[in-house]
């Protein structure tokens, strides 16, 4: 935490989970004037239009025990609106993604443009000095080079820092992770010396917004066109539903026997999925980034080694990340990795860490 200054202002965003309100305890604790706060996003309607919709970060039942939280440890709570702005950033976002044939992580653009953006803005506003969250991550500031930098969470199982890559200078100068040096255990043990009310409520780690599955989601919203499934020389195999329902990698819910197959590659322009029934066509050495953001806003001295995770439960690979001299576009570069990693998937991230340092990441392209 970035120095215990008694008596600044604190809005912590409380989702009614046991992260959010431990850490919402504790800055009660070290007596800063925390100030709790429910968003509430934008929720799927039923297929008619006729019930309220469904959003797991924002359900009724979240909102009460947020709102109980707040009353425990005798804190201010507000709800905020932010449904229009979250279907426009992250929902809409998610389905022109797919639309694309891509793969997106919607998580890490509501942490860039939801949490610690329009919260922030607003907690600004407000004239707090810092909004916290639940995230395992941890925060530290070089004083040699008057940066702040962007650590992974001390419990390993339930780091958060690969969903925090987009983050910049501005927005980390007024963030704080209070249970960052935590293992879940240990918040578990607090949530109980608080005497919070989380007997029995799980973490879900499931898109907040899609209530049964991504394939359902998207059949609902996105206009599919069927195509051809072809092998890796041509010839034509079967006909897929639509490229959005598939991802690199994926074996099962191909839809034809003969196999197991494994979607190798999507062709939008052709409409084609393209399989394999060797595993090992997946493994790649090389991929291409995109949107990169260094978090302390200054690209590093190239080549880079760095370790570099493609997904979230991606075990770290060691790699050397180059500029990509095809492309003309700065932001654009080239990661070679040590060891080929299977499934490189175009739409999510890769993440960029020197020991337990976040550098940054970008988008694989």
């Amino acid at each position: 935490m970035k120095g215990k200054e008694k008596n600044k202002r604190i809005i912590v965003a409380m989702s009614g989970g046991i992260d959010s309100s431990v850490a919402a305890a504790l800055l009660k604790k070290d007596s800063f004037d925390v100030i709790g706060v429910f968003m509430k996003f934008w929720k799927a309607p039923d297929k008619y239009g006729l019930t309220e919709g469904w959003n797991r970060c924002c359900s009724s039942e979240s909102e009460a025990r947020a709102r109980k939280v707040a009353k425990i440890l005798k804190i201010p709570f507000y709800v905020l609106n932010f449904e229009k702005d979250f279907k426009k950033r992250v929902v809409d976002y998610f389905l022109d993604e797919n639309k694309k044939g891509l793969t997106p992580n919607p998580c890490v653009v509501c942490n860039k443009e939801v949490k610690f953006g329009l919260l922030l803005r607003k907690a600004l506003k407000l004239k707090a000095d810092y909004i916290a969250t639940g995230h395992y991550a941890r925060l530290g500031k070089n004083q040699t080079r008057q940066v702040y930098e962007l650590y992974k969470g001390r419990d390993k199982e339930k780091d958060q820092s690969y969903f925090l890559w987009k983050l910049n200078q501005k927005q980390l100068k007024h963030i704080l992770f209070p249970v960052g040096n935590l293992t879940r255990k240990e918040v578990e043990k607090l949530a109980r010396k608080f005497k919070l009310p989380f007997s029995g409520v799980k973490k879900s780690q499931e898109i907040c917004f899609i209530k049964t599955t991504i394939e359902d989601f998207l059949k609902r919203y996105l206009k599919t066109k069927p195509g051809h499934i072809v092998g890796a020389n041509g010839k034509i195999l079967g006909r897929h539903e639509g490229l959005c329902f598939y991802t690199i990698g994926q074996r099962k819910g191909i839809g034809f026997s003969g196999g197991p197959y494994y979607v190798l590659d999507k062709n939008l322009r052709k409409n084609l999925l393209t399989v394999t029934k060797n595993e090992r066509d997946l493994y790649k050495k090389e991929l291409i980034v995109k949107n990169v953001n260094w978090i302390i806003c200054r690209e590093p001295k190239l080549p880079l080694k760095a370790k570099v995770k493609i997904r979230y439960r991606h075990q770290p690979t060691s790699a050397i990340i180059v500029k990509d001299l095809k492309f003309k576009i700065k932001s654009y570069y080239k990661v070679i990795l040590g060891t080929p990693q299977r499934a490189i998937t175009p739409g999510q991230s890769v993440v960029f860490y020197k020991n337990q340092e976040i550098l940054g990441g970008g988008t694989i392209s």
